[in-house]
Order: structure tokens, then sequence, then C-alpha cells
């Protein structure tokens, strides 16, 4: 049965295990929203809004709606919109039924998401497929849609497993895959994600980072939305607050830090018009340490 609108509070949980081990845990909650009901729903409480500034809001530009005639990313658009034709752009069949997104909402005119959950459901309430939609520090996105194609097998939970494909973290390299591991959404909701390497297929590839969402439902209420904001009045400035905050104890534990694709491909592009051929140029080792300040400067774009 498909959880009602609501709210899932409860845990995130960060632990890497090499080459340093780190690990974490804060107190959170997310929106759980009916996507084809959003606008209906920020409206039950003085303290929400759809698409203008109050204490907490949805505003459709926070979920892919950055490109203005765009036909996957117009704002414009409605959400279910934009959800079918980013299904269609990579080839994924989507079911016809409910949409329900596990997000971050903007708190106090601020939103950063590290990742929402959409779950598509057919018209019985059977989940068919989910996107996870992932966003970095760097300003941006990928859309990861986990549907029967990748789909691995497990006897008490959906696990799907796919390549990485957008640099997230600078104490991350790219040659890595997520498996993603999810119960179904209920009175109690875990979203697991192993970073793992990439191409390792046999036996159980052990994760060297792995992140946990244990969550519990509560309706979505005007009373219980005024008592998750008094206990996290600032949600997603707590988020990015943390990320720089943890960035920093890796960096101080000399854990490995890993350039921007973006950053080194101009690099070589600015070396070979001035006549340098590339293979004369040593390339940047994997993994180097820089200084705490080009760690900052990453972890700060927005």
């Amino acid at each position: 049965m498909i959880p009602e609108p609501g709210l899932y509070e409860g845990t995130l949980r960060h632990r890497r295990f090499r080459p340093s081990k780190h690990e974490f845990t804060y107190a959170l909650f997310m929106a759980w929203l009916d996507i084809d009901r959003i606008p209906e729903l920020m409206a039950q409480s003085r303290f929400t809004s759809y698409n203008h500034f109050n204490w907490a809001s949805f505003e459709e530009r926070d979920h892919f709606g950055d490109r203005i005639g765009d036909p996957i990313r117009d704002p414009r658009l409605c959400l279910r919109e934009r959800v079918t034709q980013d299904a269609r752009a990579h080839d994924v069949p989507l079911p016809d039924g409910p949409i329900f997104l596990l997000t971050h909402l903007r708190y106090l005119g601020y939103c950063f998401n590290p990742i929402s959950f959409y779950f598509c459901y057919d018209r019985s309430g059977r989940l068919d497929t989910i996107l996870a939609e992932v966003n970095s520090t760097f300003g941006e996105s990928r859309n990861y849609w986990l549907s029967p194609k990748n789909r691995q097998p497990s006897a008490n939970a959906l696990r799907y497993r796919c390549p990485k494909t957008m640099h997230v973290s600078p104490f991350m390299d790219m040659n890595l895959d997520y498996e993603f591991v999810l119960t179904e959404p209920g009175e109690r909701l875990v979203a697991h994600m192993n970073t793992i390497e990439s191409g390792v297929t046999s036996g159980s590839p052990q994760p060297f980072f792995d992140a946990t969402l244990t969550l519990e439902h509560a309706p979505w209420t005007a009373r219980n939305l005024g008592g998750v904001l008094l206990r996290h009045p600032w949600m997603t400035a707590k988020v990015i607050g943390a990320i720089h905050w943890q960035a920093l104890r890796l960096f101080l534990k000399r854990v490995p830090v890993y350039t921007h694709p973006a950053r080194v491909r101009p690099h070589f592009e600015d070396l070979a018009q001035n006549g340098v051929r590339r293979e004369t140029v040593p390339a940047p080792p994997v993994g180097a340490r820089r200084t705490l300040c080009a760690v900052q400067e990453e972890t700060k774009r927005t």
C-alpha cells in the first residue's frame, strides 16, 4: 500500500571504510509528496508555499527545472511531464500510476538536495521503477533510473546497480559503481547506497563507502509540519554545512583528493593549443593531494 503524502523523519549515516575509516550520523527529515498534488499539499500550512518564499517551499526549478525551453528541464512544465520526458530520453518505460517524491524542500529560500527519489507506481499500486536524482555541490545533476533493466537479485529488498557518471565528491574517483538497496516505502523506509569499484561482479563486492537513510513516516498535517520545522528549522543549510565540515575532516585525515574531470580536460586542451603534445605532459597522479584551499573551492562551488 502506498503511504499517503507525509514526512519521513529519521537519520542519515555515512561510512567510509578505506583508505581511512570515517563515519557520522545526522538526524533529518524529508518530504514525501504525490507529485500531482504538490500545490495542494503546500497550501495546508501557513509555513509552506508553492513556488514562492516561505519557511518551507517547493519550487519547480529545484528538480531538473533549470532550463526554460528545454523539453525535459523547463520549470514551466509540470513535474510529471519532466519525469516522463526524462524516462523517455533514457529509454525507460514509465508506469502510468502515482509518482511519489522523497526530497528536501526549500527552507528559508535555500535548497540543496544531495539525492531525491521518485517512486513510480503502476495503477494497481505496485512499485515498478525508481528515479534517483543526484545533485553535487558543483552545481551539477544526474538522474539514475532504477528499473527492471538494472535490478539485481535480492530476497527482501529492491537492489539496483549502475555506473557512476557524475563527479560528486572530491574524495571519490569516477571509476565506481553505485548499488542502491531500498525497502518499499511504508511506515518505515530504508534507502541504502553502496559505492563499489567498477567492474567487480564476482561474489559480494565490498563497498569502500556507504550511505543509509533510515526513516519513519508521519502524515502530512499542519501540526506535523510545524513540529519538524521546529526540530530542524533550516534543514538544507544543515545539509550543506555538514558536507563542508565532513570534507574538512576527511582532508585532515589525508584522504586522497580527486580533481573534477572538467578541470583536467581544459588544462590539456590549452596545452595543445600552445603546441605542447599531451603525451609530453605528465598527468596529475590519481588521488593527488592538494591544498585545503583547493578542496574548499571544489566543495563550495554551487
